[in-house]
């Protein structure tokens, strides 16, 4: 592919822009939706959630993944795999509607059953845009995707704060998912104009459903290695606890799920391309994990420092309880920072089942400690699950590297300066907290904006010209700057 960092670049830019307008959005929809509703009500769409997501998981079956890391598809392949992924949401809401006695059972919830019901349709529509999202994705039309995304996210808040302003209660959360999946089915099958074939039971796809397969079942036992948490604090502690539970890890969630669909999606497609060019590989990755990493450690500090006033802005004042779990878990901000774009690499490359490997290693390790946290409240299951990442993150970095061309000794090498800027900048923010908190009677907004202001530049001085990086993003720009070579996709390439 011509120009390849150019439309990588430009990709991953489009990317953060929409991301970062994702981003404001969230938050303000978390905001309103906070004060709109209790605890009770994310507690109860979180029980069925936590249960659903798992079904979520099987809507692409791994599949766009696996057109977009062929370096050759046809058409017929494309469609063929849109015909399996139809019949998959179909099945899929089938069984989520077979779920609902069984979740009004183990939680003892009546509620439940009409909510679970109510989200038997999303998978049938998340199954339809699935290959015309990867077709986006491999022709790199970043712009396309983020601007999908954006139209989509707007007209799910819309639905959402004019569901629970009407007074509808939980049900705002269930129509806001509804219509965010809707709008995205749209405007993926508007953008690409593509319309599948008929099925074809001669057109080869074993080898991609073997590797859509992978991902899949790796997908699925990260999930339940992330959220079985939440069935034990529903089933042990209540909705209430569950809600509370459930919005400090959304908030804390938030930075590494939009970073990493911001610069994922374009790093596994470009990684893909290059994976047999092992020394061009090696320059690309390093250079967006460097990116990556040193975005994320300011994030870090700042919901670590400001824990306090970040749930009290955000959420408002009938969600304190939530202050320390959120900032018991805003370490793993920075952990997966680190940990996911192992996961590109391992994906492109064609190693999925060393990725398998390590979340069949990571979920009985996560599943240990939920249970050893769990008699001290979500608070206590929030910190063993900080304490059991960072003790895992050193062993899965070195196995995950291990044979790929790339040392965990480039990988210090890649992040040293942003790590020291970052211990500067903690240091800085610590200070600050503490001096504004003793001299001065701030609202907590102006905390954030003066304390957060000041580590945020303290961070990019050091960063960028103690330590001199600054030329490292200057070329990241330039790069943003040239001119898009002229390329056509063709399914068949």
């Amino acid at each position: 592919m011509t120009d390849l960092k150019g439309r990588t670049l430009r990709g991953g830019f489009a990317k953060l822009c929409g991301q970062a307008a994702n981003f404001a959005l969230r938050f303000g929809y978390i905001m309103i939706l906070a004060r709109l509703l209790t605890p009770d009500d994310f507690g109860l769409v979180a029980m069925v959630t936590v249960v659903t997501g798992v079904y979520e998981l099987f809507t692409s079956a791994g599949l766009a993944s696996a057109m977009i890391q062929q370096a050759t598809v046809t058409n017929e392949q494309i469609s063929k795999l849109f015909w399996v992924n139809i019949a998959i949401g179909i099945a899929l809401g089938v069984l989520c509607i077979a779920t609902a006695p069984v979740l009004v059972a183990f939680f003892n919830e009546p509620r439940l059953y009409w909510v679970t019901i109510a989200m038997a349709p999303g998978f049938l529509l998340a199954s339809a845009s699935v290959q015309h999202m990867a077709i986006l994705q491999r022709e790199l039309r970043y712009i396309t995707v983020a601007a999908i995304e954006l139209v989509a996210l707007v007209a799910s808040i819309s639905a959402g704060i004019g569901m629970a302003l009407a007074g509808y209660g939980y049900w705002a959360i269930v129509g806001a998912a509804l219509a965010l999946q809707a709008v995205t089915t749209i405007g993926a099958i508007a953008a690409t104009r593509w319309v599948p074939g008929r099925f074809s039971a001669a057109t080869e796809i074993a080898p991609m459903v073997w590797y859509g397969g992978t991902l899949c079942m790796n997908s699925l036992i990260a999930y339940i290695a992330f959220n079985f948490d939440k069935v034990l604090i529903g089933r042990v502690w209540g909705a209430d606890a569950l809600g509370l539970y459930g919005r400090a890890y959304q908030l804390v969630n938030i930075p590494i799920s939009n970073l990493n669909m911001a610069v994922g999606g374009v790093a596994f497609a470009a990684l893909s391309r290059l994976q047999d060019d092992p020394l061009r590989l090696k320059n690309y990755f390093l250079k967006g994990y460097s990116l990556v990493v040193s975005m994320t450690i300011p994030v870090t500090i700042f919901c670590g420092v400001f824990a306090h006033e970040i749930i009290l802005v955000v959420l408002g004042s009938q969600w304190m309880a939530a202050v320390e779990i959120f900032r018991l878990m805003s370490p793993t901000i920075l952990i997966f920072a680190v940990v996911n774009p192992l996961s590109w690499l391992l994906f492109a490359v064609g190693l999925h089942r060393r990725s398998l490997h390590n979340a069949l290693v990571l979920m009985p390790l996560l599943m240990v400690a939920y249970l050893i946290g769990l008699p001290y409240g979500p608070a206590g299951v929030a910190a063993a699950f900080s304490i059991a990442m960072a003790l895992w993150l050193v062993p899965l970095i070195v196995w995950c590297l291990h044979g790929t061309g790339i040392s965990p000794r480039d990988l210090v090498l890649a992040i040293v300066k942003p790590f020291t800027a970052g211990l500067v900048a903690a240091g800085a923010a610590f200070a600050i907290e503490v001096s504004i908190g003793e001299r001065f009677m701030l609202p907590a907004v102006v905390k954030l904006m003066v304390g957060g202001g000041s580590m945020f530049a303290i961070y990019a001085i050091v960063l960028l010209f103690v330590l001199r990086q600054k030329d490292f993003y200057l070329d990241l720009i330039r790069g943003l700057k040239s001119p898009p070579a002229s390329e056509s996709y063709e399914s068949a390439a």
